[in-house]
């Protein structure tokens, strides 16, 4: 397995980034995340980190170096973290829980599955045009391509999302794939602060053309400048699919052919895998670690930002 990848994270207009994204591998499998922790609602950040925190632990446990079933990972990673997002929030006796979207995907044998849930954008480049791209879970979107009914009125509220983790009710998501990736594919998962700003042949463009070290960032610098001051947080992170001849020259490139036996690796921080995450519950004292290292990152990054 061999890829290319790339990631960047900015503010923006806002005070906080509660925008979170990152990846894990085995020498066979790898998972891709990204989270938008939601305004509106109280600690969005760090619903966004226990989302990604909850698929990178599952990530560790199961996949030995494939995971066993790649669809049963997809729907047992978004409940889990849609699961601890509320019971933090009951833990802190929280009016309203924090929420997030979140859009993650599995890439195992040559090919690629991923889900959603909320307004986070997964896109999959080939031969410099979109072969697919998530369907956000807002109004707006859902509507595109149906007849308004006779009478209907105008709705102002059509952007607003009728699902995301940490909600009262079940998210609303859906597994799709297997797809067979080939030579030189892209898939670029998003924030609502690059697709918003962006038009989508931009994103085509950019992405479709350059490599993914040059395309995410130039991508999210657009974005910045197009929205201003009031930009929203700006996340990106995206894989180029390589064959096992292609130079190793691209940077963020990762090789596993060389690796045996178990591998993993991680750029998301996993303070709480512990013998409680093992069992995949975690006790009131693992929480409050957790909730303790989450915080102390978040105080960092913005740290790092300012």
């Amino acid at each position: 397995m061999k890829f290319s990848v790339f990631q960047v994270s900015r503010k923006g207009g806002r005070k906080n980034n509660e925008d979170r994204m990152g990846y894990c591998y085995t020498r066979a499998s790898a998972v891709f995340v990204l989270a938008d922790g939601m305004g509106g609602h109280p600690d969005g950040e760090v619903a966004a980190q226990m989302a990604l925190q909850s698929v990178a632990t599952l990530f560790q446990k199961e996949a030995k170096p494939e995971l066993p079933d790649v669809h049963a990972f997809l729907n047992n990673a978004v409940l889990a973290a849609h699961r601890q997002i509320l019971r933090y929030g009951l833990d802190q006796a929280m009016l309203d829980s924090p929420r997030t979207t979140i859009v993650l995907a599995v890439v195992q044998g040559g090919a690629i599955s991923w889900t959603h849930c909320g307004d986070s954008r997964l896109y999959l480049l080939r031969h410099g045009r979109v072969l697919t791209r998530t369907r956000d879970h807002s109004v707006m979107e859902q509507q595109i391509g149906k007849k308004a009914a006779p009478g209907t009125a105008e709705m102002s509220n059509r952007n607003v999302l009728f699902t995301c983790l940490g909600s009262p009710t079940k998210p609303v998501f859906s597994i799709v794939g297997p797809l067979t990736l080939q030579q030189g594919d892209r898939v670029m998962l998003c924030s609502d602060g690059l697709w918003s700003s962006i038009s989508e042949d931009d994103i085509i463009d950019e992405l479709g053309n350059k490599p993914v070290d040059e395309a995410v960032p130039d991508m999210v610098e657009r974005a910045l400048r197009l929205a201003g001051a009031s930009s929203d947080n700006v996340t990106c992170i995206a894989m180029q699919w390589e064959t096992p001849d292609v130079d190793d020259s691209l940077q963020g490139n990762v090789s596993n052919e060389a690796v045996n036996g178990e591998f993993f690796a991680s750029t998301v921080q996993l303070g709480w895998i512990d013998a409680e995450a093992e069992q995949g519950e975690l006790d009131d004292a693992a929480i409050e670690r957790s909730i303790a290292e989450i915080n102390e990152a978040i105080r960092r990054s913005i740290k790092k930002i300012a």
